[in-house]
């Protein structure tokens, strides 16, 4: 790795490994668009433990998705946020680890002013969005938890992950399925992806929320649509056809795909 990269931490897919989450995605979109040189440690691959000097006794270490926390707690010793050891995680070249998307949006935007990527709009279309991505993923978890154990993880991954949502559910994955996915979680959220349709088209001047001018909330989003299209097959087409307008998401997609090229 150059002196000058940011690493991007990441979670992988089952290989070929690739980026998944719509969490990482927008801070990886964040860094192709500024054009900056980063590399991506994969949270799950092995490492030569020269790297980490907290292991002083273990020759190669498996850091896997339980042991996000185990690589950046030392680094990140008072983080003050509800989820603070996850991902997207970036470490700069001058040593500092930043964790959570906004910050680093932030940090990254006072740290490579140029080209700018504004962080909402004068409509407020980031923080619109927001609002409507909180009822829209919890109607998509039915799908998506599932999915992600059974089409994303690699096998290093899967016990801690079935074993703490079926904690957080109260329930196998499978049943959680059963009684939230398919149908039922499609249902729950047509309605809150209507509200986004509209929330796009406002500015029809171009395909971004804010018409010709990229902003943060079209990674916000962008991110999501690549999520569905990773977990399980047809969950993105079904999505887009309760949509009210699948072509705006689809123009969004190929607006942003210069900066989605990269996802390893």
């Amino acid at each position: 790795m150059a002196d000058d990269e940011i690493i991007l931490f990441d979670i992988p897919s089952k290989p070929p490994r690739k980026s998944w989450s719509y969490n990482p995605w927008k801070t990886r979109m964040l860094l192709n668009y500024k054009g900056l040189k980063y590399h991506t440690e994969w949270v799950g691959t092995p490492r030569l433990i020269l790297k980490y000097p907290i292991f002083p006794n273990i020759r190669h270490i498996q850091l896997e998705y339980p042991q996000i926390r185990t690589r950046l707690e030392p680094h990140i010793p008072n983080p003050g946020t509800e989820t603070p050891y996850t991902v997207p995680t970036i470490l700069l070249p001058s040593g500092i680890y930043i964790t959570d998307s906004t910050r680093i949006l932030h940090a990254i935007n006072d740290l490579y002013p140029s080209p700018p990527l504004p962080a909402d709009t004068p409509a407020s279309h980031t923080r619109r969005l927001i609002d409507a991505l909180g009822p829209f993923m919890a109607a998509f978890r039915g799908i998506y938890v599932p999915g992600v154990a059974k089409n994303v993880l690699g096998e290093a991954s899967l016990e801690y992950f079935h074993r703490t949502r079926e904690q957080s559910i109260g329930m196998s994955l499978d049943e959680f399925e059963q009684k939230h996915g398919g149908r039922v979680a499609y249902a729950g959220m047509e309605p809150h992806l209507k509200d986004i349709t509209a929330l796009l088209k406002e500015d029809e001047s171009g395909l971004f929320f804010a018409g010709r001018e990229v902003t943060y909330a079209d990674f916000i989003w962008a991110g999501v649509l690549i999520f569905m299209k990773k977990v399980g097959e047809g969950v993105f087409e079904e999505a887009m056809g309760r949509s009210g307008n699948p072509e705006v998401h689809r123009g969004l997609l190929e607006a942003v795909k210069v900066w989605t090229e990269r996802d390893d």
